[in-house]
């Protein structure tokens, strides 16, 4: 599948770095507000063509899917403008800004016939495939609680850290955590959260509390202007899954689980399980994660099939997103309808 780009900067990077040794995903072009910019890095990273608007990217006929990594606010328009071109879609988190405009895009998509997803990485890595596997079998009992984070320190210019640009932390490092929230104990039913915005800013710092269904508990905290810290914890009644580098599994190659220890202090004892890496292809380097979320998309088209996350998923995710922002804009808790 050949592939162009829409803009440049730290998320392309990623998936320029990501998918150079990839079987079935090759990126060719990109597109830029800025002619030379756009030539500028299409030379560093090799790629064939640049082009100074979206719009002569999307007119090219041997680009067959687009990344689109413009400021979030942009996301939903680019979609929508890509896949009316006849392109099949990869969106940067988060979609849409929206559930409205969520539903939206995929209903282009739908009329276009083109698929589209929502890029948030880290559920396409075998590491987590595996963590879910285990527990859908019963491997720690009983889900009973989830807790998860993502922090970052931001510089205080980063697009991301302003909310005229669709930025925040809910928006931002919170497509991660809420995400993975939803892959393994399913669909919120009611939550609550705090946040803190300066001068009427995006949220800089947002937590929540969340309730799923057969009682389980979750919790979440992202922030931008913290010390760096990523967690995820996927707790049962007889063990737990413990998920270091959750968001990037930068060279990891185990699971660990905890089992509850013998008494009197029942403390936690440690198994390493080790994931299939399906050979250093697939599973190697600090960007693997990254190139797998395209290759899915591409062994999608290529064959015919459905991608591992399309509407449903991408539509919940920001009506969840939705709830969470008037939870936290008003300090109450709100409960989702069905």
């Amino acid at each position: 599948m050949r592939w162009g780009l829409l803009v440049t900067g730290a998320y392309a990077d990623v998936a320029m770095r990501a998918n150079a040794g990839s079987r079935t995903t090759e990126f060719v072009a990109v597109a830029h507000d800025d002619a030379a910019s756009a030539r500028a890095y299409a030379d560093r990273h090799g790629l064939a063509r640049a082009y100074g608007t979206y719009e002569e990217l999307l007119a090219d006929d041997e680009v067959e899917a687009v990344f689109v990594a413009v400021d979030p606010v942009g996301h939903a328009p680019a979609a929508i403008r890509a896949l009316r071109a006849g392109k099949h879609v990869v969106v940067e988190k988060p979609l849409a800004l929206t559930a409205k405009d969520a539903d939206e895009v995929f209903r282009v998509a739908e009329e276009a016939g083109r698929l589209c997803m929502e890029g948030i990485f880290f559920r396409h890595h075998p590491r987590t495939l595996l963590a879910k596997r285990l527990l859908d079998e019963g491997v720690i009992g009983e889900l009973r609680y989830l807790y998860a984070a993502c922090t970052a320190n931001l510089p205080p210019d980063y697009f991301r850290r302003h909310r005229e640009l669709g930025g925040g932390g809910l928006f931002d490092l919170g497509a991660f955590t809420l995400s993975a929230i939803r892959f393994f104990g399913g669909s919120p039913e009611r939550v609550y959260a705090e946040e803190v915005r300066r001068d009427g800013g995006a949220d800089l710092n947002f937590s929540a509390q969340l309730r799923l269904p057969g009682d389980v508990l979750a919790q979440f905290e992202v922030g931008q202007e913290v010390c760096r810290g990523d967690a995820l914890h996927v707790v049962g009644t007889t063990g737990r899954f413990v998920l270091d580098d959750p968001w990037f599994s930068r060279d990891v190659t185990h699971l660990e689980l905890q089992r509850q220890g013998p008494p009197p202090h029942a403390d936690p004892v440690s198994e390493y399980l080790p994931v299939d890496l399906e050979g250093a292809y697939r599973c190697g380097g600090t960007y693997a994660v990254s190139r797998m979320q395209f290759d899915d998309v591409s062994r999608a088209v290529l064959d015919g099939t459905e991608p591992p996350f399309g509407r449903a998923d991408a539509v919940e995710q920001a009506a969840v997103m939705d709830a969470l922002l008037e939870s936290g804009a008003h300090a109450r808790a709100v409960t989702l309808g069905r």
